[in-house]
């Protein structure tokens, strides 16, 4: 990502900044419906003239990227209605009928809750610098050296042809679903492995668990905030997202009763542990009375414990007091192994096994063997249990620097810093926020896309591990100086 636009550029500065506006839009961070700033704005942001903005303007909307509304100004256009991709020429933006040249790969037309920076947020770095709105923890940190030898282990010799040659169990190897059981015993959760199945990772779960249990137009309650792409996935899936306002202790209950009084929602989607982005922790109390609703309404309750690894064995889980009766466990291991190794699980009531087994299996038929068993060789040896306790020492130090960091460049957590997260309160729009920072090079997470609605929001999601550089918060309180400036 440039930084400013420069005169000294073999492009006309209209050019420049079309194609910036240009690459927001295919990146869609800049969505299907977002107005442009307007003209005078657009020309105080990039030190340009108005004639040049109004040119670039008018470059956009002859590419069919923008349109022009009267009394209102300039639109990113649906997509959906005009599918077709932008891609970068040697002189100007040209316009293919091309899908996959994106470059962060979301193909054009997506129209998703998450849209405003979906593909961003796993970016660790751009162009040298650490990312504040990043989903994942440093490479630094995610030492694979272990995975690599379990891996060699596991295949080596004649088993690996016969592993190889045929699907994998259709519940996910066997070893590995023992491994999960014990784990889950050690933080209170009775599971055998024959509730266990495994899946690509816990977002397939939660997939799983929704195709499973939901058809189109099903309400389902998902706490707000959350994350936006459980938003966007029940909302392509055609569900009613009833969100429930989440506190420290847990989430709204009285929201939750009136939803089931009057529309009999089917599903709880509830980040129990370390939540995202607000990084509270359900309360024992919490647990207890969604566990009463829950059976006198009917609906299950999905428990997304993917931060499991780094938070307390003995946080309250509703799946603890549940036992697997109404409750659902979700679990994987992005987080803190490799984003790219894509296992996660499922461990359910008895009745369910068979009916989320179907739907795994009519997704993906079986889930990688070699992996899973590399997987079950590392925790059976305790050398997943060492290094989540090494990513939890580095977590406490980056926190430490974060939030010191943050709060001397006048931000206020909402809620008390833990895990991964921290929700931050930076006084202005983060939507306007996050587009000022992209030309400096910064991707941050606003706040509006972890609302269900997306409406204006002041906080920001910042990933402790990629906020300890002091230059970021530099830039930070510069560009927000001269947004209040600018009013």
């Amino acid at each position: 990502m440039s930084t400013s636009l420069s005169r000294q550029a073999s492009l006309t500065l209209t050019q420049q900044l079309a194609e910036r506006l240009a690459e927001r839009i295919r990146m869609h961070l800049l969505p299907a419906g977002a107005r442009l700033p307007s003209v005078r704005e657009c020309a105080r942001q990039h030190n340009v003239s108005s004639y040049t903005v109004v040119a670039a303007y008018d470059l956009l909307q002859a590419q069919g990227l923008v349109e022009a509304r009267p009394q209102r100004g300039f639109f990113v256009r649906d997509f959906v209605q005009n599918p077709l991709q932008v891609s970068e020429s040697s002189s100007h933006v040209a316009i293919k009928k091309r899908v996959g040249d994106s470059p962060l790969g979301l193909a054009p037309g997506t129209r998703i809750n998450a849209s405003m920076l979906i593909r961003g947020m796993f970016l660790e770095s751009v162009a040298g610098k650490p990312q504040p709105g990043a989903g994942v923890l440093p490479a630094e940190w995610l030492d694979a050296s272990f995975l690599a030898a379990a891996m060699r282990k596991v295949t080596s010799g004649p088993a690996l042809r016969e592993t190889l040659v045929r699907y994998g169990e259709p519940m996910g190897d066997s070893g590995l679903r023992e491994a999960l059981a014990r784990r889950m015993q050690r933080i209170g959760i009775a599971a055998s492995p024959s509730q266990i199945i495994t899946t690509m990772g816990a977002t397939q779960a939660l997939d799983i668990v929704s195709r499973a249990l939901l058809q189109p137009g099903d309400p389902v309650m998902v706490e707000e905030p959350g994350w936006a792409v459980e938003y966007a996935r029940l909302a392509a899936m055609g569900m009613r997202v009833l969100p429930v306002p989440r506190g420290p202790e847990g989430p709204d209950m009285a929201v939750m009763q009136r939803y089931c009084e009057t529309m009999a929602p089917k599903l709880y989607v509830s980040v129990s542990v370390l939540h995202n982005p607000t990084g509270y922790s359900l309360s024992a109390a919490s647990a207890h009375e969604i566990l009463q609703m829950a059976q006198r309404h009917g609906f299950y309750v999905a428990e997304d414990d993917s931060y499991c690894h780094i938070a307390p064995d003995h946080a309250p889980r509703v799946t603890v007091l549940d036992r697997l009766q109404r409750s659902i466990y979700i679990s994987g291991f992005a987080k803190v192994l490799v984003p790219n190794w894509r296992l996660g699980y499922i461990a359910a009531p008895p009745e369910l096994v068979e009916r989320l087994l179907d739907v795994k299996l009519l997704s993906t038929l079986s889930t990688p063997t070699p992996m899973e068993q590399a997987l079950a060789l590392c925790m059976e040896q305790g050398q997943l249990r060492r290094h989540a306790e090494r990513l939890r020492q580095h977590l406490d130090k980056a926190r430490t620097r974060s939030v010191a960091l943050a709060q001397a460049a006048g931000c206020h957590f909402v809620s008390e810093p833990a895990g991964m997260f921290g929700w931050v309160d930076t006084g202005v729009d983060t939507e306007v926020l996050t587009q000022r920072l992209l030309d400096e090079g910064y991707m941050i997470a606003p706040g509006a896309m972890f609302h269900a609605s997306r409406g204006s929001s002041t906080c920001m999601r910042i990933n402790f591990a990629t906020t300890q550089d002091a230059a970021f918060w530099r830039v930070f309180e510069r560009v927000v100086a001269r947004m209040r400036e600018q009013g």
